[in-house]
């Protein structure tokens, strides 16, 4: 077991020290940050510290009438009352508002009003300020309960097709959550293919694996790249979410959007445990492609095929929010290769029984222990064919040969 160890520690320790790696570990994390702050420094000038004034034609606005409205991160812009338009120019023009609305005496009818402002039009947050002004007077002869829920809205619940799951308008992010983590689990997979890949056949062409193979068995070797790649993967996810919840909490305070989201914590623990073992899945048989080719090239191009068998559920995608539960997606959720992103994507639509997530789950971990320990007997068998391919037949002429020995 401590060549194993020295192993996984050797692969993890040559990737992260990688440039590329770097820069594709740390380039997502800094979009996120300049993402976050170009939302922050957005919803700070939203409203901007100077009142709005406005000029009534119709009669029926009061500057006192206010309501409590829905929390938007910072109090509601202060609103003042002009008896002409002149007046209401001045203050603009010496900045003492930041703009003026002027309510033809037609409102109530048509619904129009007239902004006027000199180089910066008020943002969104102080324009749903004034609307809510304006809603306040309309609704003041009506009873309180009634102006609250018209000022705050509706609660919109969205329902998958079979009615299995609910989401409030609040926690939108239990929707989006599973389509980004398919799109992440495809990212991982182009990564974790490249470097195993690599990893093989650099070092079939250079033949130091020649001299590794003298005092380490091939489990022991595939076994351990297998474990050093994806702790590789679980570091850059690691690094990912970490970002992503940073960033969240710093922007809460400025972005109210961000304020109701809820984590959806039963579909993580989902994604973790189906992430592992599609990882070594992944990492066997990339392995087991490496050991078959002579140089990294012909690996490349095979390796392009086997990645279609992990992103087809993404040309699904129509079906699965139409139908989530169609037997062919059962079949996707429960054959290893599109068991996770099928899963994860099918979470977003409706409730995946948990027969089917445990069947997925044993079936996903079964094929990737087969997996490596297939790699590393076709990495075994690769080594004493040095410099030929191998095909499907000579490999099961073997495993079936090396079946006979052991039972003798």
């Amino acid at each position: 077991m401590r060549n194993f160890w020295l192993i996984a520690k050797h692969e993890y320790l040559k990737i992260v020290r990688q440039k590329s790696f770097l820069i594709g570990t740390l380039g997502i994390p800094v979009l996120i940050i300049v993402v976050m702050g170009v939302s922050i420094l957005v919803a700070l000038g939203q409203r901007g510290n100077l009142p709005l004034g406005y000029m009534d034609h119709t009669g029926i606005l009061n500057e006192s009438v206010t309501l409590s409205v829905p929390d938007r991160g910072k109090p509601p812009v202060a609103i003042r009352a002009f008896a002409d338009e002149t007046a209401a120019q001045t203050a603009l023009e010496v900045n003492t508002i930041q703009a003026y609305y002027v309510v033809p005496a037609d409102y109530v009818q048509s619904g129009r009003v007239q902004l006027f402002f000199l180089k910066k039009r008020p943002g969104e947050m102080a324009q749903e300020d004034f609307a809510d002004f304006l809603r306040a007077n309309l609704l003041a002869d009506h009873p309180a309960d009634v102006q609250q829920r018209m000022l705050e809205g509706s609660d919109v619940t969205f329902r998958s097709i079979d009615g299995k799951r609910e989401l409030k308008s609040e926690n939108v992010v239990g929707f989006i959550v599973p389509f980004v983590a398919a799109f992440f689990f495809v990212f991982a997979v182009m990564n974790a293919g490249s470097y195993m890949l690599q990893a093989v056949t650099d070092e079939k062409e250079n033949r130091t694996i020649e001299v590794l193979v003298t005092s380490i068995r091939p489990e022991e070797l595939i076994g351990g790249k297998a474990v050093g790649l994806m702790s590789v993967g679980l570091t850059q996810l690691g690094i990912w979410v970490l970002t992503t919840v940073i960033a969240l909490l710093v922007a809460a305070p400025f972005v109210p959007e961000v304020q109701g989201l809820r984590i959806p914590w039963s579909f993580l623990v989902v994604a973790v445990l189906f992430f592992v073992p599609a990882y070594a899945l992944i990492a066997g048989l990339m392995t087991a492609v490496g050991g078959m080719v002579t140089d990294l090239r012909q690996g490349q191009q095979i390796t392009g095929i086997l990645n279609l068998f992990f992103t087809l559920p993404f040309f699904f995608v129509a079906l699965i929010m139409a139908k989530p539960n169609s037997p062919l997606l059962i079949v996707l959720t429960l054959f290893p290769t599109t068991a996770f992103v099928t899963i994860t994507m099918r979470w977003a639509m409706t409730t995946v029984p948990l027969w089917q997530l445990g069947l997925s789950w044993a079936l996903l971990v079964t094929s990737a222990v087969v997996s490596v320990w297939l790699a590393a007997r076709i990495f075994r068998l690769g080594m004493l064919r040095y410099g030929q391919n191998l095909n499907v037949k000579t490999i099961l002429l073997s495993l079936r040969r090396n079946g006979l020995r052991a039972e003798r």
